[in-house]
């Protein structure tokens, strides 16, 4: 019989790495493992469980939004307006909203970043479909197209994101936060934001491009440490306490910091530009940011087969052009026009410009000024 060697190193490297490995459950292929089959959703149930929560979330926090758009819209009617801080119905539009982010941080503790992410095009899908219904808002065709196509590329991201499921446990985070593909990223993105940064603040430049990559660059560690903190307080309610571990303070922290700079940068480009314009941009870049984030930090696409990426790919892309189109021109139809156009008044017919042109002589002039000085001089003596 062989000696048994003493363990070294490399032995508890292994080790860990087996334990990470029964962290990961893959689908075996087999009969029954499409993804409409019986066998996909009994082993995604934990998955769906997660889907569910974001798709709740955002549903309401697009309600959150109407709401606090119904109650601006309300105040302004008034003949003396409130302070919107003070309504009522605004705060319920606030609380409302504090709901809708909780189920979206308990859904990444029960799903993948690559699958939670992507979802946030329902929000600007429903709040588009409630401002029809409830705020008379117009229906364009363009809206119907955007919400199918959003619709339709959730459809695909849910059924052919990465077809695993993780426990997130104090360990598994260690790992992860310091192996080198992480590090690498981390160094990298660090980079680019100093960069970014600097053209910023010292340049002055301020083009929504630069605002919302420094938001994005951002959102990919919110998204980690957010996954991290729901993952390992899910972890410590079904097995084992891991708020005890420091790694979890750690990604707390990066957390909360990360959160407070992105609605910085957040909120100087909606001061900056339309809504319009940030909100698409916004999702393409903050979608992007999670799905790379969670590609490298939790190695999500592992063993994914080439098709399967590239529809899950593909649905991404349908929500990035729906989201685009609901959102497009939107606020332009809320503008409303300052002055009378008199030549669309019904039954009036415009026989001379109210304003002549500022070039010729008649400028500043009433458009027949003999005739009202003729009468005017008559009435002076008739008097």
């Amino acid at each position: 019989m062989a000696a048994l060697a003493p363990a070294g190193p490399g032995d508890a490297a292994s080790a860990a790495l087996d334990e990470l490995s029964l962290n990961f459950t893959y689908g075996a292929p087999g009969v029954g493992n499409g993804s409409l089959s019986g066998a996909w959703y009994r082993r995604n149930q934990i998955h769906l469980f997660g889907v569910l929560l974001a798709i709740l979330g955002n549903l309401v926090i697009s309600i959150s939004l109407n709401i606090q758009k119904y109650s601006h819209l309300q105040l302004a009617q008034q003949e003396h307006p409130r302070p919107y801080f003070k309504s009522v119905l605004w705060w319920s539009g606030v609380l409302l909203m504090a709901v809708g982010e909780t189920g979206n941080f308990a859904a990444y503790g029960f799903a993948p970043i690559t699958l939670i992410a992507p979802l946030g095009c329902v929000s600007v899908t429903g709040s588009a479909i409630i401002s029809v219904t409830f705020l008379k808002d117009n229906l364009r065709a363009s809206d119907l197209l955007g919400m199918t196509l959003a619709f339709a590329g959730t459809y695909l991201l849910v059924n052919f994101a990465p077809n695993i499921t993780q426990a997130i446990s104090a360990r598994t985070v260690q790992y992860y936060f310091v192996g080198w593909q992480f590090l690498i990223y981390v160094i990298f993105e660090i980079l680019i934001f100093c960069i970014l940064l600097y053209f910023y603040k010292r340049k002055g430049m301020k083009h929504m491009v630069i605002l919302l990559t420094l938001v994005a660059l951002l959102a990919s560690l919110t998204v980690i440490s957010v996954k991290a903190v729901s993952g390992m307080i899910t972890f410590s309610m079904t097995d084992k306490m891991q708020l005890t571990y420091p790694i979890f303070y750690i990604m707390f922290i990066i957390m909360i910091a990360s959160c407070v700079f992105q609605v910085k940068f957040l909120n100087q480009a909606t001061k900056l530009y339309n809504t319009t314009r940030v909100v698409p941009v916004n999702h393409i870049f903050f979608t992007i940011s999670a799905i790379i984030a969670g590609i490298i930090f939790y190695q999500e696409f592992l063993g994914a087969a080439f098709l399967t990426v590239f529809i899950y790919l593909f649905g991404c892309f349908l929500s990035f052009l729906g989201v685009f189109l609901v959102t497009r021109n939107r606020e332009k139809e809320h503008l409303q026009q300052s002055y009378i156009d008199f030549g669309n008044i019904p039954g009036k017919q415009m026989l001379d410009k109210i304003q002549p042109d500022s070039n010729s002589l008649s400028y500043g002039t009433l458009p027949d000024g003999s005739d009202s000085t003729n009468s005017q001089s008559g009435e002076k003596k008739e008097v």
